[in-house]
């Protein structure tokens, strides 16, 4: 599965990405806590990371904030995850079975394709896509959820 961290970086990186269009591009590490919803402190440290990464740049001070420094065009969610926190892959059999040294379990073969899969599709959707509303995800109404199907493009 996806790390906490993977996703608060996410949806810090997307709400920096709207915020490219208003607010000069630059929000304050507050600000970005409160639209993403990421506890202030984490806040702070995914940022940092995400800096490290050259993703984001910050400055301090009067007028400061973080910056958005990649494409929302081009960044797809996998970049952004792999640059914080890549997702776990199954290499070898956790089991330690003899029978296991030289191919993966089905059991682990199977969770490790499931890994592959969510990677395939990180890889395939941009931060913009999100921004526009990328068909295919899942729409909250009320107390129900609602499983959008569209054709993905070609």
């Amino acid at each position: 599965m996806m790390s906490t961290t993977a996703e608060y970086a996410l949806r810090i990186i997307i709400v920096l990405a709207e915020a490219t269009d208003r607010d000069g591009g630059v929000l304050t590490a507050v600000d970005v806590a409160r639209e993403t919803k990421v506890p202030a402190d984490y806040a702070v440290k995914v940022l940092q990371a995400l800096g490290r990464a050259k993703l984001v740049s910050g400055r301090r001070g009067r007028g400061g904030g973080f910056r958005l420094m990649c494409d929302p065009k081009e960044m797809t969610l996998l970049e952004v995850v792999n640059a914080i926190d890549p997702l776990p892959r199954i290499r070898a059999c956790p089991l330690d079975r003899a029978a296991h040294q030289t191919h993966l379990c089905p059991l682990h073969s199977e969770m490790d394709n499931i890994m592959a899969e969510m990677e395939r599709r990180l890889e395939a959707m941009t931060i913009q896509d999100v921004i526009d509303g990328a068909p295919g995800g899942v729409l909250c109404r009320e107390d129900k959820l609602v499983k959008v199907t569209v054709a993905a493009k070609r």
